[in-house]
């Protein structure tokens, strides 16, 4: 199992030539392609536990320090990224290869790895072409293998434990709000660039390519209530797909507040044509 663990965060790199010959072992269909690879791991869906755990929703920041204490407690120098999904599953297969104590293992599966791979994995499956699907079904069962094997931690992860839940935009302002619904560990679902882009086309809004921050403001701008009652069905599917209690509560939470909000948001319209 660990050198499938190792493999499979070897395939979540940039394809190299090398790589042919795991993918074939594993039986991945076709082939990992350059521009297919960039649109899903470098626009898309960002391998690391920072993106997923942060209070920000950004690269690095708290949530890698973590991950890079871990590493430290270990006894090892953290590589330059730390959480990024390909280091963690390389040094779990490590621990594993070297028969450390188990509890090292649970730790570092619990609080690092299955704190984040479910909505990550999710979306994958979801968006991926049918190579990186497929990679991304055999890490989801080897990931259940090896927390059956190691068993629960006593404790949720800290990283759940410290999250800090979606505020409501009243309390946290517009601007505030519209950055904390690009924070997965808010909002219990990852909202990606497609996803927006569905948006504007499910609601017939206008949108230019942009970074996804701005396209969100876009939507919102020109039609609040509509623009957030689509995102409260998407929280609700998030949620209905989650296999993580931690996650599926996040989603079903911010579900229910877009839903006020999309509501409140008709209201205050309707006052203000009214005058």
């Amino acid at each position: 199992m660990s050198e499938l663990l190792r493999t499979l965060g070897v395939l979540c790199e940039p394809p190299l030539p090398h790589h042919r010959a795991m993918a074939d072992a594993l039986a991945l269909p076709g082939e990992a392609r350059d521009d297919e690879y960039a649109e899903l791991f470098l626009f898309q869906l960002y391998p690391y536990g920072s993106v997923y755990l942060g209070p920000e929703g950004k690269l690095g920041g708290e949530a890698r320090d973590r991950v890079a204490g871990f590493w430290r407690a270990l006894g090892l120098t953290p590589p330059a990224e730390p959480d990024h999904l390909a280091s963690l599953l390389g040094l779990y297969a490590e621990l594993a290869e070297r028969e450390a104590p188990q509890e090292w293992r649970r730790a570092l599966l619990h609080e690092h790895l299955l704190s984040w791979t479910d909505p990550f994995l999710d979306r994958v499956g979801e968006l991926a072409p049918p190579y990186h699907r497929a990679w991304a079904g055999l890490l989801r069962e080897a990931l259940d293998v090896e927390a059956a094997a190691v068993g629960p931690l006593p404790l949720a992860p800290l990283a759940h434990r410290d999250a800090p839940s979606l505020e409501r935009p009243e309390e946290i302002g517009g601007v505030g709000f519209l950055e904390q619904l690009l924070t997965p560990v808010r909002t219990g679902f990852v909202l990606v660039r497609s996803d927006l882009v569905a948006a504007g086309r499910d609601l017939g809004l206008g949108l230019r390519v942009a970074e996804r921050r701005y396209v969100l403001e876009a939507l919102l701008a020109q039609d609040a209530p509509a623009t957030l009652r689509w995102l409260a069905r998407f929280a609700e599917r998030a949620a209905e797909r989650h296999r993580s209690e931690f996650w599926r509560e996040r989603a079903a939470a911010a579900a229910a507040l877009l839903a006020e909000a999309a509501g409140e948001a008709a209201q205050q319209e309707e006052v203000a044509h009214a005058r």
